[in-house]
């Protein structure tokens, strides 16, 4: 074991591999014993201890105190007995994303792996099976690169009440809920960092994921920066040189890990303008505040998904959405229809997505997008705020904004929407002496000659009667 004087992260940089770059758009699904009430969000295992808090309330009402019904007492009612991970797989393949997984471990100790480091997990409790193990294969079959996500680090602290006769203060439960801490160690940066033992628990669960399953991704959520450096150096190390994987990527929120060891995630969020680097957003197909299945949930349309992706990719950004199955493992069929109806449009206009490449401009249109992140600041609030998050909203776009790719020699203008007068009015590639001349306009999805003339003002294009896709439209320029 290295300390910290002696850890050099310049041994562990690694670039995003061009799989990751040419992938844009990936899956995850928030699936745990938190699954089971369905009430709020998928933080009701800490926020059921918080008195007072709507959870609490509810928990209380419905299942009885927390001395008689805690947490461990959801895991014998978290059966996944309608789970198919075949099913699973075609419905990332109908999406049209390229790299998916099941959350691996929350931040309520239940490993959803068959695990040896923690015996409080899927195969020993609950469903009885190995539900990443499953993923994978099936994904793999399919052509479809792994995720692993990694949500542990909030254990410390997670597990508190007010309330002495909750069951988390049973010496007992430890190996359920954790060491009974202080309530100060559930803030974001709480007083007292994790010990050596929670550390070293913390990276040998990781360890463990990536021996067993050899993930393509390894996602960290935020607050990763309470865990010593060694031990996140361990990790790092672990999976790009000592398991030898090559192709693999970390992504990381906020500054929890050095830059250049992996790709930035911003939470629910995305950047004004295109970056120089490889990026990523995670965000929720639900429409309630919640990453999980909740009682009388609400999903986004297909075009907000179709628009959040064109934004992103334009700006050298991948999407991760989430979508949260119901605690017996099957999905709702609306959040099934909305990705396939996201799916559907990739088929047609995927061409202008997958493998593509920010062109010069990225933007075009009067609607602006801010840059936006579930930061320190959010984060905070929720946890003062019985953690209730707040949202991130996205504006609404129009047939006069664009988003631009580029491939080989092909420059790909995506208009978010379609004219009433059938004519897109591209002002980025108006004729200049910057501006390439326009030779021939194809439009995705549809055989229809284009007509097109390029002026003074703009780049004039007559599209036909009918789009050939809902949502967004895509434009191949060769120049």
């Amino acid at each position: 074991m290295k300390n910290n004087s002696s850890l050099c992260w310049a041994d562990v940089n690694r670039e995003a591999p061009a799989w990751f770059r040419d992938a844009k758009f990936g899956l995850f699904f928030h699936l745990g014993p938190y699954s089971v009430p369905a009430y709020e969000n998928e933080w009701y295992s800490r926020n059921m201890y918080a008195k007072g808090s709507s959870q609490n309330l509810y928990h209380i009402k419905t299942y009885g105190p927390l001395d008689k019904f805690g947490y461990k007492d959801f895991y014998s009612m978290f059966r996944c007995e309608k789970f198919d991970p075949d099913e699973w797989a075609e419905l990332v393949v109908r999406s049209g994303a390229k790299y998916a997984g099941p959350v691996t471990e929350h931040a309520d100790n239940f490993s959803m792996w068959n695990s040896q480091v923690n015996p409080v997990n899927c195969v020993n409790y609950g469903p009885k099976r190995d539900i990443t193990g499953e993923c994978v294969k099936a994904f793999r079959e399919r052509g479809i690169k792994i995720l692993s996500t990694f949500h542990h680090q909030w254990l410390w602290g997670w597990f508190m009440s007010t309330d002495n006769e909750a069951d988390v203060y049973v010496p007992e439960n430890e190996k359920f809920y954790g060491k009974a801490l202080p309530l100060e160690t559930n803030r974001y940066i709480p007083y007292r960092l994790p010990d050596d033992e929670f550390n070293t628990m913390w990276r040998n669960k990781v360890i463990e994921v990536i021996d067993k399953y050899s993930p393509d991704v390894l996602y960290f959520d935020s607050r990763a920066n309470i865990i010593g450096e060694r031990y996140k150096y361990e990790v790092v190390d672990y999976y790009y040189n000592i398991s030898n994987n090559s192709e693999g990527i970390i992504t990381y929120k906020q500054e929890d890990f050095p830059d250049n060891i992996g790709v930035l995630d911003i939470e629910c969020g995305r950047f004004s303008t295109a970056k120089s680097f490889p990026w990523q957003t995670d965000n929720r197909l639900e429409d309630n505040i919640t990453w999980c299945m909740v009682q009388n949930p609400k999903y986004k349309p297909a075009v907000e998904i179709v628009h959040q992706l064109c934004d992103v990719v334009a700006k050298n950004g991948n999407l991760l959405l989430n979508v949260g199955p119901y605690a017996d493992g099957s999905f709702h069929p609306e959040a099934k229809q909305i990705l396939m109806e996201v799916g559907n449009w990739l088929n047609v206009c995927g061409e202008a997505i997958y493998a593509t490449r920010p062109y010069k401009i990225a933007v075009e249109g009067p609607t602006d997008v801010d840059d936006s992140n579930y930061d320190v600041n959010r984060i905070n609030k929720q946890l003062e705020n019985d953690g209730i998050a707040s949202d991130i909203k996205l504006k609404t776009f129009t047939a006069r904004d664009f988003r631009f790719t580029q491939k080989g020699d092909a420059i790909f203008a995506i208009a978010l929407g379609w004219p009433q007068d059938r004519v897109l009015r591209i002002r980025t590639f108006k004729r200049s002496d910057e501006n390439p001349d326009v030779k021939h306009i194809e439009l995705l999805g549809s055989d229809a000659p284009v007509m097109f003339r390029q002026t003074d003002s703009y780049l004039e294009v007559e599209l036909p009667e009918k789009p050939p896709c809902d949502y967004a439209h895509a434009l191949k320029l060769h120049v």
